[in-house]
């Protein structure tokens, strides 16, 4: 599988953030997006996994090939760890979880109401839930967030393991995980007043 941007302007409340942006992801490849805050990585990664249409451009494959972990968590608050990802990889056609549990030392809370996990302990299992999907592309909006070192490196554990089985991964991150893959910046592909259409 290989991702594919072409002509890419994606925008916030009607207007352009990122113009005319174009790349492709060969699989096993991550591609890191760098850039200050507000440079647009989050509409980008919500761009791509289908959570709002792109201002114009063409995005290939479609949003069905797309898992996306943001800052929220997507855990139901009354449901274990188990039944959470339980749930989840029964909404993707998939059975087992012992994968995604054992991928952040889940199982000694997989009894534990999702409302009642720490911050950390949110993030753990709402990047687990990723590896219940059976999506080949996962779009990551500041992965590592409230994880501690060793989670760290179980995250980017995770994500070697999903590039090596020929998975693709696009993170917005600022630590270098050491992933096979190539980084790239917001910067060139900040919109103007002419893609908002503001007279020259």
């Amino acid at each position: 599988m290989t991702l594919r941007a072409r002509d890419l302007t994606v925008g916030r409340g009607g207007l352009p953030v990122l113009a005319r942006l174009s790349f492709t992801v060969e699989a096993g490849r991550a591609l890191i997006l760098r850039g200050a805050n507000g440079t647009g990585k989050t509409t980008l990664l919500r761009t791509l996994a289908g959570l709002q249409a792109p201002m114009a451009g063409e995005i290939a494959p479609g949003r069905d090939a797309v898992a996306y972990a943001g800052h929220a968590d997507g855990m139901k608050a009354q449901l274990t760890v188990a039944e959470n990802l339980a749930f989840w990889a029964g909404l993707h056609g998939l059975r087992g979880i012992d994968a995604a549990l054992d991928a952040f030392a889940l199982r000694p809370l997989e009894d534990r109401l999702a409302q009642h996990l720490s911050a950390g302990q949110r993030r753990r299992l709402g990047l687990a839930r990723m590896l219940v999907t059976g999506r080949p592309v996962w779009c990551l909006d500041e992965p590592t967030v409230s994880l501690d070192a060793a989670n760290t490196a179980r995250f980017a554990a995770m994500v070697e393991g999903h590039l090596a089985e020929g998975g693709i991964a696009i993170l917005a991150t600022h630590i270098d995980l050491g992933l096979a893959g190539d980084t790239l910046d917001m910067g060139p592909w900040r919109a103007t007043a002419l893609d908002a259409g503001a007279p020259a």
